[in-house]
């Protein structure tokens, strides 16, 4: 099976996003699926592309993996401009008496706390609206669920929805995160140096429950495996992974999460996933990072994907495209993959 899979440029200055788009198939019956649609601008851009490169204006799948505006906002415009067959989209507002039990405040209701989460769920529902109205049918991506030859390894429907929803920062009860200022001390922290056989990444990395909710996707194409996480922290890698153990196995491409962020991977999940020895570059990574940042992707993450025989490669305002029994196209080259850093922040 043919496959080529493109990853959009997202964001500027420090903030990135995902737009995904791919193709696989034969040429006479390809499937093309959309992964998230960045911000507005990033929708458009994915409309032009299908029409552009794939000669058509028709999308088999639309998967949003999370909530977040970087990932969801310019699915309205993919769902406005493209005829669509499946939207694959979280509805936890669909699920209130289920859940209203693991809020706190005891006077809220079930008709309250769907208002709430349809409002939280800001870039999310509108989506929901615009699928009903268009005919389009919605599913919602839980573990074990296939996405055309795409499985979802994570989140199983149990955890999303009596844990996360009521960890996530945009519900009511929300838990304060720290991640973000976190993350932004780097810029003063001090610097350490590694090696291929020396790693300074460590295992207590945390992030929000809304990332940890986003849909983790994998697929085999004739031995050819290839793994996209959204923003996905350990919990959900390890969930992931427990799930399908075989993961790392046929392993060909991955997705760095959550844009290269030190605090969504560890050495031991990256174990499990890529393999703990270098046996040689036999994978590509890609991660969505905007031109402008900083910290997206961390050299401390590039490092551990190198060292477990990846190739990465970043967006940084350009559309990269990895392929298999794809034809070339005209204007197209050859990206250069980031180096290995020795010199990196201190964690």
């Amino acid at each position: 099976m043919n496959y080529e899979i493109e990853f959009l440029p997202v964001g500027n200055g420090e903030k990135s996003g995902d737009a995904i788009v791919m193709r696989y198939g034969e040429e006479s019956n390809y499937k093309i699926m959309i992964v998230d649609g960045g911000g507005k601008a990033s929708g458009q851009a994915l409309v032009n592309h299908v029409k552009k490169y794939y000669n058509t204006d028709y999308v088999d799948y639309v998967v949003n993996t999370h909530p977040d505006q970087d990932h969801a906002s310019g699915l309205s415009i993919v769902l406005e401009e493209l005829t669509v067959g499946e939207l694959w989209i979280h509805r936890p507002w669909e699920h209130t008496s289920e859940i209203i039990h693991h809020f706190k405040d005891g006077r809220i209701t079930e008709n309250s706390l769907k208002e709430r989460l349809q409002k939280a769920f800001k870039y999310v529902y509108p989506l929901e609206e615009m699928a009903k109205e268009k005919n389009i049918k919605i599913c919602e991506p839980y573990q074990g669920s296939k996405v055309g030859e795409f499985e979802i390894l994570s989140p199983n429907i149990y955890w999303y929805l009596y844990e996360l929803i009521p960890e996530f920062n945009k519900t009511p009860e929300a838990k304060p995160t720290t991640e973000s200022f976190t993350d932004s001390l780097t810029t003063l922290a001090s610097r350490v140096l590694e090696s291929l056989n020396y790693e300074t990444l460590k295992e207590d990395g945390e992030t929000s429950a809304d990332n940890e909710s986003s849909v983790i996707l994998y697929a085999n194409f004739n031995g050819n495996g290839i793994l996209l996480t959204g923003d996905a922290g350990i919990r959900a890698l390890n969930k992931a992974y427990e799930y399908y153990p075989k993961l790392s196995k046929n392993l060909k491409f991955v997705q760095v999460p959550h844009h290269g962020s030190r605090r969504n991977v560890s050495p031991s999940i990256l174990d499990k996933i890529l393999g703990d020895k270098r046996q040689g570059i036999n994978k590509t990574a890609f991660v969505s990072a905007s031109k402008e940042s900083t910290k997206h992707p961390r050299p401390i993450v590039v490092n551990a994907f190198i060292r477990r025989g990846c190739k990465v490669y970043s967006t940084e305002g350009n559309t990269i495209m990895n392929y298999h029994g794809m034809p070339n196209r005209d204007g197209w080259s050859a990206v250069t993959p980031l180096e290995f850093k020795e010199d990196v922040e201190e964690y």
